[in-house]
């Protein structure tokens, strides 16, 4: 009766907007949801909603809702769908529920109370296959993007076309891996109302609520996309940044994603890293980052005027490095316009019984110290090196 029912809502449907999917108002009620997927923690029970109807054509308009917490600051997006499915001949009703983050990027679905997916036969879907369809929404550039249904199955059948791999240029396998069989057509409508124009629109409402409250919250958030775009907020084109959001770019550089880190280390002027202070910092940040962004900085360092505290830490930890680290540690000691007397004796005293110390001798001979202590190290390690290979 349920489904006789669902039909009929679907001929309406059809009748009055062609085979667009609509969605329907209401709370956002996650715990009377069905959490398919066991993830409802990715999302928190919103305070209120508000709504934006959006038309998209003359024949597609949705209700997308924007979650609000108690202060009023948003959340994420919600959308519940309503859409016809249509294969073999007949149609089928898929209601689902979405949520999107603030930049469009797809977070999790459930479904209404006492609702299911099924697939070709009315068969329901299994734990796998919620699962399969939550990393096919979540793959943003799924080859799906640039097809048409037609070039993925057999017109009136959930069958895979021979040509497949020819049209896609893909491997049968890979665009196995991209559907469920029995369900290419759901998988392939529901991606496409998921990265469709309904997240250009999250994008432009995101930027109504743009405030120096909203960077910080973004900047300091696990959302990595978050921070790429509150970064490219707070820091113009010459990297210089935006008062009040230097010590957040500090966070970011000094936290645990390396790729963001290094992005915004990259992009920052060299006034952020200029002073001892921030020599300090820098040199501290340096010593408990991984090896990739150790890297990322010692690069980096060559476009900022070294000083002491940063002198200092280089000529300490030079005799501990691998061959990229000291390259790029004795590139920088050698530009600079002069080092302190400190930083010379400092690398004469890892001249003795160090791995090291050829390296480190080549590299006193080029900045050719004038300090009496240093040389005196240097003639020693001369005359050690001569009765070893004598």
């Amino acid at each position: 009766m349920k489904y006789t029912v669902a039909c009929l809502l679907l001929l309406l449907c059809y009748a009055a907007h062609g085979t667009a999917p609509r969605t329907d108002t209401g709370r956002i009620n996650l715990a009377a949801n069905e959490d398919v997927l066991g993830n409802r923690s990715l999302v928190q029970e919103p305070a209120r909603e508000k709504e934006f109807h959006i038309r998209e054509n003359d024949t597609t308009e949705y209700v997308l809702q924007l979650a609000l917490d108690k202060a009023g600051r948003p959340l994420y997006y919600f959308m519940n769908i309503f859409t016809p499915v249509c294969y073999t001949g007949e149609c089928k009703p898929v209601f689902i529920n979405f949520y999107w983050d603030l930049l469009g990027n797809y977070i999790r679905y459930d479904l209404p109370p006492k609702e299911v997916l099924t697939k070709l036969d009315h068969k329901v879907f299994k734990e796998e296959d919620y699962q399969k369809l939550h990393d096919i929404l979540g793959n943003a550039t799924s080859l799906l993007a640039d097809l048409k249904i037609t070039d993925l199955i057999v017109p009136g059948t959930e069958s895979l076309t021979d040509s497949v791999d020819a049209r896609t240029g893909a491997t049968l396998k890979t665009i196995k891996n991209e559907v469920i069989s029995g369900a290419v057509y759901t998988c392939y409508t529901l991606w496409h109302i998921v990265h469709g124009p309904v997240t250009d629109e999250m994008n432009r409402i995101t930027e109504t609520y743009n405030s120096n409250s909203l960077l910080h919250r973004f900047l300091s958030s696990q959302n990595y996309e978050y921070q790429y775009w509150a970064l490219d907020k707070v820091m113009d084109e010459k990297g210089n940044i935006r008062k009040g959001f230097e010590a957040d770019v500090r966070n970011i550089i000094g936290g645990k994603n390396v790729f963001i880190a290094r992005y915004a280390l990259q992009k920052a002027e060299p006034a952020l890293f200029t002073g001892k202070k921030a020599q300090e910092w820098l040199w501290k940040t340096y010593n408990a980052g991984t090896y990739p962004l150790q890297i990322a900085m010692l690069k980096r360092m060559k476009d900022i005027p070294l000083q002491a505290p940063l002198i200092s830490g280089l000529c300490a930890a030079i005799a501990n490095t691998n061959a990229e680290q000291f390259r790029l540690m004795a590139a920088l000691l050698q530009s600079a316009p002069s080092l302190p007397g400190k930083a010379y004796r400092q690398l004469a005293d890892h001249l003795s019984g160090n791995g090291k110390a050829a390296d480190i001798y080549r590299l006193l001979q080029q900045l050719k110290p004038e300090d009496n202590y240093v040389k005196t190290k240097m003639h020693d390690y001369e005359n050690a090196s001569k009765q070893t290979n004598g």
